[in-house]
């Protein structure tokens, strides 16, 4: 199938130039004779009109015509005059050896032609074709006879075949020119398109890195260049598959080997009574953490697949916040962690959906404990700007990397900075929060500097 729209091309072009000379050899010859022929009819009856006026004057004044001025003109061309009388009698023929004197032309009919033209052999006088106009030679109301002049149709078919000629390498040189736009039709049409295709079936087949080699600036190359982004994503979004597949596998196999292991050990006896409490205390800790993980997993699910579905209601986000930090109080007080919380009101209402923006709170606030050193705080400040509300939830632990920012919303990323930290962590958290805000048609940003801190701002549309 590859390469037919350039063969279209070509058997298009071949046809109109093959179909173009038909057309100008079959109807062309005919078509440039016939209109020559009646051009030159009409330049002879202008000329014979003179002439009649001529000869006209010349038989009022000396009741003679004028011949000599006549072979004067014929002497110089093809053209011929005979002057007829009244009774169609050639009294003048300026052949030199008057072939046609006094002959008589029975069929003459100066009323059969409106134009007073005529091609053939005018009457069946003369051997070959000739272009013939003719006109009265009078005086007032008395007619004389009639001067016609004839010329040799073959002179206007030269003229005919010359224009032809012309025609015909008129027709070369356009051709010759569609050549050339075709050829650049192929350069900057054809070529950049067969190598789109050529991406786009390597793309099929699988290999996502090919580029395809297209970088003008036009449609072709903002094609070519969509197509390399498309397949610049999925191979980024093969890859994160595959890393997410590696990272699930990893994060389900780690507590499924150890409640296995424990209950393998007791199931042997390896693991005394009198301690089976404290093992099974960890086997619990294992299915919750594996609880967690699928959680976080459905919760995903649900964000790609319904976008939410978002129930929005009023409600204070100062009371959120506080219910979010009372339920790490356990954590932080272990830890000596305290929360600094900053509230421009106590009470600031928003329309959000309140389970939703739960979540993202306490995926927030649970990230910025497990990184924060121990006695330090957290800091959540919610102030009113314009007619929205600005959270903002700030630690002062570990920080973040800058080359590790622009990856922490990815789906099991875990910094190397929070792999001796986050030991029941999916890497799921900071995803699903950035989801959460998204579907609110929000943006969450991140700063962080490495040793003091890290701090997450989100923005949610006040209530009327």
């Amino acid at each position: 199938m590859r390469g037919k729209l350039a063969l279209k091309f070509i058997i298009a072009y071949v046809i109109f130039g093959l179909g173009s000379f038909l057309l100008l050899a079959l109807a062309g010859d005919r078509f440039f004779i016939d209109s020559a022929r009646r051009s030159a009819a009409r330049e002879l009856y202008e000329e014979v009109l003179v002439l009649a006026e001529q000869q006209s004057s010349s038989y009022r004044a000396s009741r003679r015509l004028d011949t000599a001025s006549l072979s004067q003109l014929t002497s110089a061309t093809e053209q011929r005059v005979l002057i007829l009388n009244n009774s169609y009698v050639v009294v003048y023929d300026s052949d030199p050896g008057l072939a046609l004197y006094n002959t008589e032309i029975a069929a003459f009919d100066p009323a059969e032609s409106s134009e007073n033209t005529r091609i053939g052999s005018f009457y069946g006088v003369f051997t070959r074709p000739m272009i013939s106009a003719f006109a009265p030679i009078s005086a007032g109301t008395n007619r004389y006879g009639y001067l016609t002049l004839h010329e040799p149709a073959s002179v206007a078919d030269q003229r005919a075949n010359d224009l032809l000629s012309r025609a015909y390498l008129f027709l070369i040189v356009i051709l010759l020119l569609s050549l050339l736009i075709f050829v650049l039709l192929h350069i900057t049409v054809l070529k950049p398109l067969k190598a789109i295709t050529d991406g786009a079936a390597a793309y099929a087949e699988g290999n996502l890195g090919y580029r395809i080699g297209v970088d003008s600036q036009d449609e072709m190359g903002y094609l070519a260049g969509m197509l390399n982004s498309m397949a610049e994503q999925l191979q980024s979004t093969d890859e994160n598959q595959k890393k997410f597949i590696a990272n699930v596998s990893h994060d389900f196999r780690s507590p499924l080997t150890s409640i296995r292991g424990y209950l393998q050990a007791m199931a042997d006896g390896v693991i005394p009574p009198e301690n089976q409490e404290k093992y099974m205390n960890i086997i619990i800790g294992e299915t919750d953490r594996l609880t967690n993980l699928t959680q976080s997993m459905l919760s995903l699910t649900s964000l790609d697949e319904a976008r939410l579905g978002l129930e929005l209601s009023d409600f204070n986000i100062v009371q959120l916040i506080r219910s979010v930090c009372e339920t790490f109080e356990g954590v932080c007080a272990g830890r000596g962690i305290t929360f600094d919380l900053v509230f421009s009101a106590q009470e600031i209402t928003v329309r959000a959906d309140y389970g939703r923006i739960g979540q993202a709170l306490h995926n927030l606030v649970d990230n910025a404990i497990k990184f924060s050193h121990n006695d330090s705080s957290i800091r959540i400040r919610v102030y009113e700007v314009g007619e929205k509300a600005s959270i903002s939830v700030k630690d002062f632990g570990v920080g973040i990397a800058r080359d590790d920012l622009g990856k922490i919303w990815t789906r099991f990323y875990k910094t190397d900075a929070s792999r001796g930290k986050d030991k029941r962590g999916t890497g799921l958290g900071l995803s699903i929060t950035k989801e959460i805000i998204s579907a609110h048609g929000e943006t969450i940003d991140v700063t962080s500097t490495p040793g003091s801190g890290t701090e997450f701002i989100f923005r949610l549309p006040l209530a009327p």
